[in-house]
């Protein structure tokens, strides 16, 4: 029974990454249609960014994280100048975006990849492909003892931000002016842009903030499970990302959140019952399940409630 209670605790902390994480892919989906597939390389970013600085050189971790979280954020304006803005402006469909934005994955891959000691992005990483974890102590990790239960300062802080994130973004895009322009861009673009919204200000700004949400989430997944290389992203989230938009319902910011939580604890239920190697494949079951079953998704009706 404990160590069912442990492998629930251990779902649902996951499941706030997998949350935080896919919210962006919700965010800019509601607004363009458009899965931005260089997500997962600013997740990646994130966490290497902020590792760079706290263990090459020698950054505090709270000036370090939010230094990386800006620097994620700047990322989604290179995604919105560089790959999607253009198409937009020549009427591309959103399978062009969508090839767009999968090379400029594979581009910043590829250069932290080939980051070596005495190259030209030597400050930022020395490893290669190697995986690598922030210093001993960057963080406080105190144990804590609950009924048989181990709960550690990280995680339980991981809970806490995600949720409050959570919720500040679902009141912004719910009670605010910025997330009424937002759902109207979503709903239709031509006509918010006919009632005075700027549509591409409002792109740019979603786009930014799901960057910053990325790199969040990547460091977090960082300090949680002291994995951080050049393909956290690709190998670890970008999957389960997609398997939880579709589990909650595609563009649904609520069905999102659900779906992390849910896909956390079932991953973790899975590899209690089975063992490691079960894990990989839960989110490709889930989604060929939903897609087969409710491809609405969990919260979807006949059309999925969009940001």
């Amino acid at each position: 029974m404990r160590s069912f209670t442990q492998q629930l605790l251990n779902g649902i902390f996951i499941g706030s990454i997998y949350a935080l994480f896919a919210l962006g892919y919700t965010l800019v989906f509601g607004v363009l249609d458009v899965l931005n597939l260089a997500h997962s390389a600013v997740f990646m970013i994130g966490a290497v960014v902020a590792y760079s600085l706290v263990a090459l050189h020698g950054w505090s971790f709270w000036v370090a994280a939010p230094a990386a979280i800006a620097v994620a954020g700047a990322l989604g304006l290179v995604i919105e100048y560089v790959a999607l803005r253009p198409l937009r402006r020549r009427n591309a469909p959103p399978l062009a975006a969508m090839i767009t934005t999968i090379a400029l994955a594979l581009i910043l891959v590829a250069l932290v990849e080939q980051a070596k000691p005495g190259g030209a992005l030597a400050w930022l990483w020395r490893d290669g492909a190697n995986s690598v974890k922030f210093p001993p102590h960057t963080v406080p990790n105190d144990t804590f003892h609950v009924g048989g239960v181990t709960l550690t300062a990280s995680k339980l802080a991981i809970l806490v931000i995600s949720v409050i994130l959570m919720a500040a973004l679902g009141y912004l895009v719910r009670r605010t002016s910025a997330g009424r322009s937002l759902r109207a861009v979503a709903e239709n673009a031509r006509a918010a842009r006919l009632l005075g919204v700027n549509v591409n200000r409002v792109i740019t700004r979603t786009l930014v903030a799901s960057s910053a949400l990325a790199g969040l989430a990547g460091i977090l997944f960082g300090v949680a499970l002291s994995d951080i290389s050049p393909y956290i992203g690709r190998d670890q989230v970008e999957l389960r990302g997609l398997a939880v938009i579709v589990l909650g319902g595609m563009g649904s910011v609520t069905g999102t959140i659900v779906g992390g939580y849910v896909l956390g604890i079932v991953e973790v239920m899975a590899l209690l019952a089975f063992g490691t190697n079960v894990r990989a494949g839960v989110a490709f079951l889930a989604l060929f399940l939903m897609l087969v079953l409710r491809p609405q998704g969990l919260l979807g009706g006949a059309a999925v409630e969009r940001v």
